[in-house]
Formats: C-alpha cells, structure tokens, sequence
C-alpha cells in the first residue's frame, strides 16, 4: 500500500491527543499526575470500596490522595495481586464516572508498560466463566487479532450486563476493566463513555514505542466499546419496540457464492457472472483486432463484469485508477497492440494519449467509449476561471516560491494553463501528502497551492493539524525531513481551493454518516480521501482501531484484501462487513479478489469465511430503465433494473450518491461498436477518437507538450521520492513552462 495519505491517517489518527475529551462527564485532564505506585509505599494499600460488581469480583486499588474529587470508605486489605481478594461489602450506587476514576487512578500509577501487562494479566484471571454456547460469530467482536467474544443484555432495571471473553490473555485483561466499568450501567452512561476516556489502560511497547502489538491492542479494547455501544442501542430500540434502522444495501460473498441484500445489490449482483459465450466472443474480437483495454474502477458492472471474465482469456485488459491507466497503455503498446480503448472520463482518454506520443507510440489509436463528452465534476472544477483566477491571484500575493500541486482528475489543458501560471506537479490520492511533504522539505519557505477537490483539500490540512500532537519520532516515519516544529510552520503555507467536489463523494455526508455511525460503527469503513470531512473524520477513527483505511481506489482495495488474507490465516469462522465508502463501480473488482483469495483455500474443511459490502446508499436508489436494443449486444445486458445510469446514478437523500453518471456513459454496446469498426471503418469513429492537442497554451506553446510535464514530474517523485531539479528551478524562477 502506499506510504502516503493512507499510512499517514492511521499514523495521525492513532497518536491523537486522547486526554481532551469531549465529554465533560468523564473529562480528566484536570486530575495531576498520582505519587509513586502503592508497590513503593511502606503501609498497607487503602482501598476506596465502592461497589462489588457480580460480574467482576474485584476492588482497584487507590493510594491515599488528597484530590481525589469523592469521598470513600477505606478499609486495609491485600493488594490485588494477592489471592485474598477484597471480602468487604461495597457500598452500593457508584457511578460510572466513579469506577472511571478508580481505573485510571490505577492505571496512572503503574509507570513501568511491563507493570501495567502484569495487572491485565491478573484481572484476565477474575473475569467470570464464558460459557461456550454463547462463542458463537454473532458474538465476536470484530477486528480484533485475536477472538474476542461479547453478550449483551439489558434488564427490566434499565441496567445493561456485559460478558466477555478471549483466546488472549492481555486482551481478556482489558475486557475486564470494560466489564468492571459498564456492568450494570445505563445506556446512556454506555453510549457516552469515549475511547479517550480510558487512554490510562493503553499498554505502550515494553520497548517505549508504540509498536503493532500496542496498535493491535489498542485497537482490541476500542473495538469491544465499540461493539459494547453498537449492541446497547440495538437493545434500546428493541425494548422500545422500534426498528434500529433500516440496513443499507449489501453483497455478501462467501466461498458458496454470492447472496445480494436489497434492490439496489441485486441489481448490481446479476453483473459479476455474465455469459460465458459472450464473454468468449468479446475476448476473440480483443485478440483478432490487437486491442487493449484501460478501464477504471468507476465502470458500471455490466461492464466491469464483462471485462473482468475476459481478463482470463485476454491479458491486455487492465481495470484500475486514473494513475495507472496511462502506464498500462505504454505496456500493451510495447506488447504489441495496435489500439487502446479507454473507458473512463475524456480526461483519461487525453493522458492515455499523451503519454502514448510520449512514450514514442504515435501510431497506436486511443478511443473512447462516447460520441458525447464525458465530463468530470472535478475536472470541470478545475476548468472554470474561478480556478485559473485562485492561482494567478494566490500567486501574486506572495513573495516566496509557488507551487501548484493538481490532482490528476484534471484535463491536460488545465495542467498545461495552470503550469504556465505557477510551477505544477500532479498528483493522486495515494501520494499527494509525500509530495506536500517532500515539497515542503526540498524548497524552504515555499507556498503549496493545492487543487481543485475541497474535500480532500481540507482533509490533507486536517491530517497535517493531527501531526502536530504527534511525536518527532512518529513524524519522522511518515517523512524523515519533518518534525513537529517543521509540521507546524507549514500549515500557514498550505492552500486549497474552495469550490470543485466529486459528485459521488459529496453525498457521502450528514445522513449516511449519522446511519454508519449508528448501525455500522463496527464493520470496517472504507473511505476515498475526496469524502466530505463528516466522513473523513468516521473512517479516521475507524482506521486508529484497525478498522478503516482512507485512501485511494487502490488503497481500499488493498486493505479488503488484506483483512480478508489475515481472517484466513486465523482460520476460524468469520464474517467480514466493509462499507464502501466511494464509488459502487469498485464492487466489481472487490468481488473478484474476495473471490480469488477464498479459492485459494485449500482445505475443504477450513473455516468459513464470507465477506460483506455494504453500499451506503438507500436501497431504492436504483434507476429503472426500459429494455434496450443492443443490436448484437449479449442479452443478458437487456435488463429492467440497472443501477446507477442515466437519471437516479444512484442517488438518495436516505443513503448517498453511488454510482458516476459520466463514468456510465461508457457502455458495453459502444466498446462492441468501437472494437468492430477496427480497423478498416475508422472513418466511422472520428468522434470516438481521442485526438491530439493542437491548440497552444496562452504562451504559444503545445497543450499536450505542457500538459504532460507535470506528469512526468510526478513519475519523477514516484521513482526517487525527491522533486526533480528541474521542477525545483521552475519553483525559485517562476517559470512553471519550463522557461
């Protein structure tokens, strides 16, 4: 996975600032640090009795303190670690927020990591008995490396019970402390209890750092909470006799096949097994004819599906993001293809053509799946003079170097314009913080003007804000050249533009939060970096539990795989639930790694493991279409329900924008159209091509000769993690054209 934005968030997220809580109630910031622990002291440990739990027979200790905030009554007992454990009757009525400042009193005294191991350890001994009946995967807590199990129930009292165990010791420790706290507890008190909240408990590595295992269990103790508050609302609503919320649509892949939950599911289910014949038919006309096939993840399914049945019979068809489309191209040029078909926005057509000329492939046609414009809400951003008007003015009102770093979802035409206004370099989401970061190492006193997604404009500085409560030492593994003092000089020099968004991840705000948060908030969170800062700040706190990743296309991908890759080597029976948190057309190619990695297993008898999707979309948001005439298309694309095309592109003020409507202007039918007229009816094709730049920039020179350099400053920084000398000049002269 790349090492930018997405390792970047875990990183920031995990090393928040977890003592300014944001609930008052169990604030503790103003409590000073305790004395020495009881261990050093020379009379007997005094213990504040409060209550004895029946679910965790056990009294935490408390050195005599003048500030603590309540009175208790003190009797002289062993210390905990002893096997006389406190006998004594507690008094009845704690609250939760005084059993919270018992633990971490307790905590708080422990100085030494392998001290506080040692009381986990002992309190993993005096968790009640588990019974096996009720170890079951409705049961498990989700996320965590090892198996932890969690029963809920909650009285006529209006007072929840928790029972817990694990197969880890450590982990039954910290599920302890969480039992001790909420057992018999009120919803309310459950729900608004913080991870923050109980940051005392953490476990740093017995080496000081906070290493993965102080990661894993970290995120252990936070997901069971989690878990802890998602199934006490679930209790709630149940006793009050309403339903907790519809669920949002879902595909659910297992090693048996495929079962599709709501409308919106199935219709995008009957694309991920299309006819074989004609799957067969389409990769012979790719062979006979040469051609290559560069498709991004945002494809409909009916055309991801196709395509992704005739990747085994055709190797040059490549289904990826807007990056590596271009790169593909080059290598099926070198391979012997004759033309490239693009299926995407006009924007990837132009930087597949232009790296082409680049590469020395002229000759190889470039066509696109439309006699129409595809358009790109970004892209358009991007175009319109308000943006050329932010750079020229942001430009001007400074005296220090420039640079415009462009996020590659833009035509060559606005690369080319903007890089004769102030030096430009592209990027993606996968590398646009390294790049921020490296800029800002390589060119002192430098200016960043960053465009034109907003959303991933204000998650960027948000992230860098999180690096500033972050040590030097855990800065410097995200970029060796910074520090908390470098992080924070630079924010000041960060800019973003304020008008351009990506009409998918704009609709991933207010409402599809709120239903995530409410009856998801366990299930792993997926989130493109161009999501609104709603979701942004969901998955963040999904990813510093191990739960989420905010990143690229390829980014999301990859961590899918890799959690289901880590289920299967446990073992066990398992269900994963992902919620894609970007465009429905990356199911398609979702689908078939699940599918890929469970058909690895080799055993029959292995665990079962299933994975689930969850679009984040009403299950009503499916456009309904009349029957097409394909003319020779394959029938099974003549269907009633197909999601996401032509008025509704997946839409609902109930759940979120799913689905591209430029993105699904490229159709089954016009690849068929495109690849029969090959090569003797081009004539036919002039207005599928994607042509060449001959117009000039405003400085006379080529579009496509301008447009392409920051590009290629781009693969630069990919190969060598450094701005080239050339950009670097371009910066300090202010001749973005190279002039």
């Amino acid at each position: 996975m790349d090492s930018g934005s997405s390792t970047l968030a875990m990183r920031a997220a995990s090393s928040s600032c977890f003592f300014n809580s944001s609930n008052p109630k169990f604030n503790h910031l103003s409590n000073p640090k305790p004395a020495p622990p009881p261990s050093a002291l020379r009379y007997p440990v005094i213990r504040c009795i409060y209550t004895r739990n029946p679910c965790f027979n056990s009294f935490f200790s408390v050195k005599p303190t003048s500030i603590t905030p309540f009175s208790c009554s003190a009797v002289t007992s062993p210390h905990p670690g002893s096997d006389n454990l406190a006998t004594a009757d507690a008094a009845t009525g704690t609250t939760t927020e005084a059993k919270l400042h018992i633990l971490n009193q307790e905590f708080h005294s422990l100085f030494e990591p392998v001290d506080r191991v040692k009381k986990l350890l002992h309190y993993a001994n005096l968790l009640p008995p588990f019974e096996d009946l009720l170890k079951t995967t409705e049961n498990r807590v989700p996320g965590c490396t090892a198996q932890v199990w969690l029963h809920v129930s909650l009285g006529n009292d209006n007072k929840l019970r928790f029972l817990a165990d694990s197969d880890s010791e450590i982990t039954k420790g910290f599920c302890a402390c969480l039992v001790w706290l909420l057992d018999g507890a009120e919803p309310e008190e459950v729900l608004a209890l913080k991870t923050e909240d109980l940051e005392a408990i953490n476990v740093i590595g017995l080496n000081g750092r906070r290493g993965s295992s102080t990661i894993s269990r970290a995120n252990t103790w936070h997901n069971v909470l989690v878990s802890m508050q998602k199934r006490t609302k679930a209790l709630v609503a149940e006793r009050e006799g309403r339903p907790h919320g519809e669920l949002f649509p879902s595909l659910i892949v297992g090693a048996d096949g495929i079962i599709a939950k709501g409308s919106y599911a199935e219709a995008q289910a009957r694309f991920l097994s299309p006819n074989e014949v004609k799957v067969q038919e389409l990769a012979n006309l790719f062979k006979e004819k040469k051609i290559g096939v560069v498709a991004h993840f945002y494809m409909d399914p009916e055309v991801q599906g196709v395509l992704t049945a005739a990747q085994k019979l055709w190797p040059h068809i490549h289904i990826s993001d807007s990056l590596v489309m271009a790169d593909s191209a080059v290598k099926m040029a070198k391979a012997g293809c004759k033309f490239i078909t693009v299926l995407g926005v006009d924007f990837m057509s132009e930087n597949v053509r232009a790296i082409l000329d680049q590469a020395g492939f002229t000759e190889v046609g470039v066509y696109r799946m439309s006699n129409e414009r595809i358009g790109c809400s970004l892209a358009d951003a991007a175009a319109s003079p308000a943006y050329m008007d932010y750079l020229s003015a942001a430009a001007a009102s400074v005296s220090s170097p420039s640079l415009h770093v462009v996020y590659i979802n833009t035509s060559l035409e606005t690369k080319a314009c903007s890089h004769e206004v102030v030096p430009t370099i592209t990027c993606t989401s996968s590398n646009v913080v390294q790049t921020i970061l490296q800029a800002f190492a390589q060119v002192p006193n430098l200016n960043i003007w960053y465009g034109p997604d907003t959303y991933m404009g204000a998650n960027i500085m948000e992230l860098f804000q999180q690096m500033i409560v972050m040590s030097d030492e855990e800065i410097a593994d995200i970029h060796p050249e910074h520090n908390r003092g470098t992080i924070k000089s630079l924010l000041p020099r960060l800019h973003y533009f304020q008008d351009g968004t990506c009409i998918v991840h704009h609709l991933f705000g207010h409402e599809v939060v709120e239903k995530i948060n409410d009856m998801y908030c366990d299930a792993f969170l997926t989130a493109h970096l161009e999501v609104p800062g709603e979701m942004f700040s969901l998955a963040m706190e999904a990813k510093r539990r191990g739960m989420g990743v905010v990143g690229s296309t390829q980014n999301i991908l990859d961590f899918i795989k890799q959690r289901l890759q880590e289920a299967l080597d446990r073992n066990i029976d398992d269900h994963l639930q992902f919620v894609l948190g970007t465009e429905s057309g990356m199911v398609t190619s979702i689908v078939a790694a699940v599918r890929n990695l469970l058909g690895s297993v080799k055993s029959s008898a292995g665990a079962k493991v299933s994975v689930e999707i969850i679009f984040p979309v009403s299950s009503e948001s499916v456009t309904r279409t009349p029957n097409s005439s394909l003319g020779e298309a394959p029938e099974f694309l003549n269907i009633p329900v197909i999601p996401g095309v032509t008025n509704g592109e997946g839409c609902s003020i109930h759940g979120g924008c799913a689905s591209c409507p430029y993105m699904k202007m490229n159709s089954l039918s016009s690849l068929l159209k495109v690849c029969r007229s090959l090569p003797h009816d081009k004539d036919s094709l002039s207005a599928y091509e994607a042509a060449r730049f001959s117009l000039q920039t405003p400085k006379g020179k080529l579009i496509a000769d301008v447009g392409c350099e920051p590009i290629l400053h781009m693969r630069h920084f990919q190969a060598t993690k450094r701005l080239p000398e050339k950009l670097i000049d371009q910066i300090l002269h202010n001749g973005g054209d190279g002039q």
